[in-house]
């Protein structure tokens, strides 16, 4: 499993951008307002029988959200926060750590298309699940690896999922992916939404998701979008 905080470790050795400007979490004081709760999103879902909906953890949802995004089957991908204690969180209050949320994405796809096991599989391959609270340079229980089931089958596929791949021995370390259940997803603030897709020449875009989309294109091609 390529380790993509390399690319945050080289400029930072090298000078070339400041720090500041490579972790996720950059703190902005623009304030959240009209904050949805997605709950409402997964009950429309939930009536529409061809969609169905996944809700994970997995770092920075700046990278998660572009990576989702282009897979076949998927219609919508949206940034948020998961799996805390406070309702209607803002950024500075998740990057805060005192929420129990982390940052996360929760996608509505068509099973017809693209199966949760699919999702699953680009999941585990697209972060590091072997690092507790902690996505390269990005620290803190908010950037935890968690998988939130909408229902018994997603829990037993994670779990069933997450034991070949330990007994595999596919990472040299213990995956400490949590599988909880879903219980709350608040949509995080417009300026996250579609974050690479609106600001692709930004620094952090470029220099770190940027890399990590072009060698998840090369594994998982047949699985793309048309563009």
């Amino acid at each position: 499993m390529q380790k993509f905080s390399l690319m945050r470790s080289v400029f930072i050795l090298l000078g070339i951008i400041p720090v500041s400007i490579l972790f996720a979490c950059v703190q902005k004081n623009n304030t959240k307002e009209n904050i949805m709760n997605s709950n409402n999103d997964t009950l429309h879902t939930a009536a529409n029988k061809s969609k169905e909906i996944a809700t994970f953890g997995n770092g920075c949802f700046w990278c998660t959200e572009a990576v989702f995004q282009q897979l076949k089957g998927v219609s919508k991908v949206t940034s948020g926060y998961s799996g805390g204690h406070v309702a209607n969180p803002t950024y500075e209050e998740v990057c805060a750590k005192t929420t129990g949320h982390a940052e996360a994405i929760q996608i509505i796809f068509d099973p017809a298309v693209i199966s949760y096991d699919e999702l699953l599989e680009v999941f585990w391959q697209t972060h590091d699940p072997t690092t507790l609270n902690r996505q390269g340079n990005d620290i803190g229980p908010q950037y935890r690896s968690v998988i939130f089931y909408h229902n018994e089958l997603q829990k037993e596929k994670a779990e069933k999922y997450k034991a070949e791949l330990d007994q595999s021995g596919a990472f040299a370390n213990p995956i400490v992916t949590a599988i909880e259940p879903f219980k709350n997803f608040y949509a995080a603030e417009d300026y996250h939404q579609n974050y690479y897709r609106l600001n692709g020449k930004a620094p952090y875009c470029y220099f770190v998701i940027k890399p990590k989309l072009e060698k998840f294109e090369k594994v998982f091609k047949n699985k793309l979008k048309a563009h």
